[in-house]
């Protein structure tokens, strides 16, 4: 069963990047699924319902490149130069499909579940801080959970405002990574 809900969720992704949002319609996206239309409202009341699940689906790649880039034994550092180039590589190659969350998301009553696909996001961020507190690496005023979600929310922004809204110049983007990286190490209070 969840494989049909996947298959749609995997097809909306294909047909709202290459038809837009308001063109696509349900019957596009079934048909890119192989299923019967009857089968599309068993897991979604519309084309815009589908928008969350795109949005966990994206959270989750974020997660697993996360998990399986950052090196456990490197220092806080390259950890955060790696979360930083994760979120940077996944905007890049996905930029499409996080537009497509953006507009889509920001058009529906969906917007407000936001905060809990990002749940996971938010708990994995507050984790990898906690670490790093806990070694007495960065500062111990520190609040993880407001940090985590700001600190999610800086780096997303400017890979977003890297890659989605302006022509693509890699040179600047590499001095906003390196910019990002800076800021966040002096607002953690860093110690080297």
């Amino acid at each position: 069963m969840e494989d049909k809900k996947e298959r749609i969720v995997q097809s909306a992704i294909k047909v709202f990047c290459e038809k837009g949002i308001e063109k696509t319609k349900i019957s596009d996206i079934v048909k890119g699924a192989g299923i019967a239309q009857g089968t599309f409202y068993l897991y979604f009341p519309s084309k815009f319902a589908v928008m969350p699940s795109i949005a966990e689906v994206m959270v989750e790649k974020e997660l697993v490149a996360l998990k399986e880039t950052i090196d456990d034994t490197a220092s806080f550092s390259k950890q955060l130069e790696k979360v930083v180039d994760v979120v940077f590589d996944l905007t890049k190659d996905y930029r499409e499909v996080f537009a497509l969350i953006y507009s889509g998301l920001a058009a529906t009553e969906y917007l407000k579940e936001w905060e809990t696909i990002y749940a996971p996001y938010y708990s994995w961020m507050s984790e990898f801080l906690t670490k790093a507190k806990e070694e007495g690496t960065i500062r111990d005023t520190l609040h993880v959970e407001r940090t985590a979600e700001v600190l999610i929310g800086l780096i997303e922004s400017v890979a977003e405002q890297s890659y989605l809204y302006a022509e693509i110049d890699e040179k600047l983007v590499e001095l906003k990574k390196k910019e990002v990286i800076n800021f966040t190490e002096y607002a953690l209070g860093l110690k080297s």
